[in-house]
């Protein structure tokens, strides 16, 4: 079994895809980093983020064997309201010929988006994420965040992935 976990920065119009790789839910660290850059990104707009990030992650995943991997997680959510108005995870579900669950890790929530949606806190933080998810049941998911390692709001392994896509040396 192995999960996926994506951050995507920008800079100007390229775009910085880390890809951890693990098999541990507990895992503190991941196993391997993948690492890519993506130029021409297209610009943000509005209410359909994932035509910006979509290309990204499909750029990481053309090179991994989809039947090794169990679950993918990405930064965003996979539904952005109640009536099931598509977001980036189930964008990318949809695009996968191999249907893997996508979970949805999110810091801030959006207006009318409580029914896909799972509030979660972990450690001391009084701020919750948001848990969506496409493939499993949203609860599951929820439950796989809120015991990854760490002893604060965002598991350590995610912050970590957030991390190493801010880091501004490209190799």
């Amino acid at each position: 079994m192995k999960i996926l976990a994506f951050d995507v920065h920008y800079r100007e119009d390229t775009a910085k895809i880390v890809c951890a790789v693990f098999q541990d839910w507990k895992a503190p660290k991941a196993d391997e980093y993948i690492v890519k850059y993506h130029s021409g990104v297209a610009d943000y707009e509005p209410g359909a983020f994932y035509k910006r990030e979509l290309p990204c992650l499909l750029e990481v995943l053309q090179d991994i064997d989809l039947n090794e991997i169990s679950y993918i997680i990405i930064d965003g959510f996979v539904y952005l309201d109640d009536e099931g108005k598509k977001g980036l995870g189930a964008y990318l579900y949809e695009t996968l010929i191999v249907k893997v669950p996508i979970i949805g890790v999110a810091k801030t929530s959006f207006h009318n988006n409580k029914l896909n949606v799972r509030e979660i806190k972990r450690g001391d933080s009084n701020n919750p994420l948001f848990v969506s998810a496409i493939g499993m049941e949203v609860v599951d998911a929820a439950e796989r965040i809120i015991n990854m390692a760490g002893a604060y709001r965002m598991p350590d392994l995610l912050k970590e992935v957030d991390t190493k896509t801010k880091e501004t040396e490209r190799k």
